[in-house]
């Protein structure tokens, strides 16, 4: 039987692909994808599939599954012995949270904060993966890519990644780039940077702008992401998603609802404010549990869009785009979906 996107996607939903390359080293990596450019065959790199809506026919080219490992420091193993940050280069299908582990016991800091989000490493600065007042952005120093366009490799310090609010220079110049490793500027310390977040500032008895204990922040970020049905767990079907599936929009000030939340983005158009998504969704009338068929909002969290057991793409579609347009009809606001659609659109 061919391999099931279904299988390989935190929502288990999506059809068949056509064909299946595991790559294990950078070498497999460029051969799979280069390979496949040259046959005209359409590709579809996979990492965790934790951001991934595909379509319930599948993909009708090449899937390359990146399954690359390696974590290298140029620090050795007494974190004693150095009071300078620590220079990390981590192969991109390293998955992420074990890594954000890692670095905590490491005392390697600006990380912890995103801990618990599923995916690898590789995916981390298409996105610009953010949570709870960290984005990856802040610590990366540079990201190694095939250039699929120019067919060679080539290295993007941070500056030149077009780093933005959930994006960046890769996800704006979609399939072109696979990434092979990502860099990180990790400062060395017992304590995290300023935590940002007012709800992590609350668990963890502070003010924001207070630092705290590396591990006390990812054990506070493990809790309250568990709460919301957003660290992974087979059994619990209100993880069964894409996390957050709406990104929180960028809108003038004045087009910001009364009530609403308000924050003010100091590199975007003059004036803009970023305001959150799930209390539109909510406020709009879709409560946490809604639906009624086998996808449903998550009974933890509104942002995410579950799959009960025997959804299709097809199912969580309608349901995404009910709450899309309910929000739009309310506010005049059209919110933007923040999984990687794969033979579909919203």
């Amino acid at each position: 039987m061919p391999d099931l996107l279904a299988d390989h996607t935190t929502l288990r939903l999506g059809g068949p692909a056509k064909a299946w390359v595991r790559a294990e080293t950078e070498a497999e990596l460029i051969e799979a994808v280069s390979s496949a450019d040259a046959a005209g065959e359409p590709v579809l790199v996979l990492g965790g599939g934790s951001n991934l809506v595909v379509a319930d026919e599948g993909f009708p080219g090449t899937v390359v599954e990146v399954a690359t490992r390696g974590i290298e420091a140029d620090l050795d193993d007494d974190v004693e012995a150095s009071c300078s940050g620590a220079t990390v280069k981590v192969a991109a299908g390293e998955p992420w949270d074990p890594f954000v582990a890692r670095a905590a016991e490491r005392r390697w800091s600006g990380i912890e904060a995103l801990a618990g989000i599923p995916g690898h490493v590789g995916a981390t600065p298409i996105q610009n993966v953010g949570a709870y007042g960290q984005e990856v952005s802040q610590t990366i120093a540079n990201v190694r890519v095939w250039d699929r366009k120019l067919r060679g490799v080539r290295t993007f310090a941070a500056a030149d990644c077009g780093f933005g609010y959930r994006t960046s220079r890769f996800k704006q110049d979609p399939g072109r780039h696979v990434v092979l490793d990502v860099t990180f500027q990790l400062p060395l310390g017992t304590y995290g940077p300023p935590v940002q977040y007012a709800e992590l500032a609350r668990a963890l008895n502070l003010e924001v702008g207070q630092r705290a204990l590396i591990e006390s922040v990812r054990e506070a970020v493990l809790a309250l992401r568990t709460r919301k049905g957003m660290v992974l767990d087979p059994t619990d079907h209100d993880t069964w998603s894409a996390g957050s599936f709406f990104t929180n929009p960028v809108v003038p000030a004045d087009q910001v609802p009364d009530g609403a939340p308000a924050w003010p983005q100091p590199d975007g158009p003059g004036g803009s404010v970023k305001t959150s998504a799930a209390w539109l969704i909510e406020h709009a009338g879709f409560a946490k549990g809604y639906g009624s068929g086998p996808v449903t909002l998550s009974t933890k969290h509104t942002l995410a869009l579950t799959n009960r057991g025997s959804a299709t793409t097809a199912d969580l579609l309608a349901l995404a785009r009910e709450i899309r347009d309910g929000v739009r009809a309310k506010f005049g606001i059209t919110l933007v979906n923040e999984p990687v659609l794969v033979g579909v659109e919203l």
